[in-house]
């Protein structure tokens, strides 16, 4: 499972050299980040809660955590990269004042989805389906979809519930449900090779795969609804969009760029419709430069600052 190597790839991607090159080649994104922390702990009730929590922390990157430790009681870093947020915390806290303040929980913030997908997907006999053609095939990855339990919300003990007056969700919820779709997909391409791409043409699973995103997304929301204390806001950064360029400093020139969608269109619904937004912000980062054959990539983020209704 993608999740497995998480901490791994973490370390090549994340932390203060990936920090250094951001600065140069997407200052942008960074600025805004910083951004909506101060906004966030600026428009914070005085009568909430003074512990803050940040789901996705990873090797915060993004996470200014001096400026948190500074505006909180307890500051909570959760995710499944341990190893991250220590050497975060390493990295960016030198008194011993505000590692005091610190609590790192590991943990899988999507409440095991992974490993329910997986067990669904290891009793089907790809390479049998194989055999019967691709509607064969992405009927059953759809219906792995389908029966994959998706708990709403997740129920992480350790980070307790009803308690924070600031929960951040930080650049993490695509990937609660694309890491579990892609292992999907790493099966049936050992399988049968030659139908990779063809889940595209096949409407069920399309289908299947839309409604795993949407109670993904949801039951993130819910997670971060539960977690806030009263008055509390919430702090939501999120990919929705991916696009590829072939050409340094065309990333914004349509013709030589190619959009990906990363959410479905019902994620702004959802979040219409069971928050009041505040603030919303949106802006691209560039990760990945063009290098010979390989072509670049970025994302387009949404900020938003949120009240529960």
């Amino acid at each position: 499972m993608r999740i497995e190597s998480l901490s791994y790839s973490n370390a090549q991607t994340q932390g203060p050299e990936r920090r250094e090159w951001l600065r140069t080649h997407a200052a942008q994104h960074l600025e805004q980040c910083e951004a909506m922390y101060q906004l966030a702990l600026h428009r914070r009730s005085a009568s909430t809660s003074a512990s803050i929590a940040v789901l996705g922390a990873g090797g915060c990157t993004e996470v200014p955590l001096v400026s948190l430790c500074r505006g909180a009681d307890e500051l909570v870093l959760a995710d499944l990269d341990l190893a991250g947020m220590r050497r975060a915390c390493d990295e960016q806290l030198k008194s011993p004042g505000q590692r005091r303040r610190m609590r790192l929980v590991e943990c899988d913030l999507s409440g095991q989805v992974s490993g329910q997908l997986l067990r669904h997907t290891r009793r089907r006999r790809w390479d049998e389906l194989s055999k019967q053609g691709s509607n064969a095939i992405f009927d059953a990855a759809a219906q792995c979809l389908e029966e994959c339990l998706v708990s709403d919300p997740p129920v992480i003990d350790d980070l307790g519930s009803a308690q924070y007056g600031l929960v951040v969700s930080s650049l993490v919820m695509s990937q609660l449900f694309s890491y579990p779709i892609l292992d999907l997909l790493d099966a049936i391409q050992a399988a049968a090779p030659e139908l990779l791409g063809e889940q595209e043409r096949h409407r069920r699973y399309q289908e299947a795969a839309q409604a795993f995103r949407l109670r993904v997304i949801n039951a993130h929301l819910h997670l971060l609804r539960s977690l806030l204390d009263q008055d509390g806001l919430i702090l939501l950064l999120s990919d929705v969009r991916g696009f590829a360029f072939n050409v340094y400093g065309t990333d914004h020139d349509a013709s030589h760029r190619r959009d990906i969608p990363l959410v479905p269109r019902g994620f702004f619904d959802l979040v219409q419709e069971q928050f009041t937004v505040l603030e919303e912000r949106h802006w691209e980062w560039i990760t990945d430069l063009p290098e010979n054959e390989r072509l670049g990539r970025g994302y387009e983020v949404v900020g938003y600052l949120l009240t529960p209704r």
